[in-house]
């Protein structure tokens, strides 16, 4: 049975799948999608704090090691596509590196999630609200391929 906590994060990600898709749907690349080699790429960034209120032995509460301490932690996310046929690709093999233009990062294992019946693939980055906007480079490697899939996306907090 799924707990209010768990219906409203359910809710939010599906919110902002669906928006980063319905927004994307009309451009070929966009700042939060990319189509390279056949890959379509839908990148989500979300405060971990939307994950904070689950209570632990549930998934999202323990996912990635659980939540991190500390402020300004980020939920990145990336949903993987066969452009072609649309249809969802797992199995996959995800990093990415963050950080800000021109500074040093982080660099990490996007681990698959089993959200609702769909892989994507996520973790936790820190990323202070800043001036300068970020740079999320994912590398991606395919069962069975291979050449690797690279793509860079710029990413900015919103602001208030």
């Amino acid at each position: 049975m799924l707990t209010p906590h768990l219906k409203r994060f359910l809710r939010a990600a599906l919110a902002g799948i669906m928006a980063l898709l319905l927004t994307t749907a009309f451009a070929a690349d966009s700042s939060q999608h990319k189509v390279v080699h056949g890959v379509a790429i839908y990148l989500g960034v979300f405060p971990a704090e939307m994950i904070l209120g689950h209570p632990r032995p549930h998934t999202e509460a323990e996912m990635h090691g659980g939540v991190p301490a500390g402020q300004h932690q980020q939920h990145v996310v990336v949903a993987l596509f066969d452009d072609a046929t649309g249809k969802r690709i797992s199995g996959a093999k995800v990093s990415a590196r963050v950080h800000e233009i021109n500074l040093a990062g982080a660099q990490k294992k996007l681990e698959p999630m089993l959200i609702a019946g769909t892989v994507s693939y996520g973790n936790y980055f820190k990323m202070p609200v800043t001036s300068n906007p970020y740079r999320i480079q994912v590398r991606i490697e395919l069962p069975g391929v291979a050449d690797v899939i690279e793509a860079q996306f710029d990413y900015q907090h919103a602001r208030t």
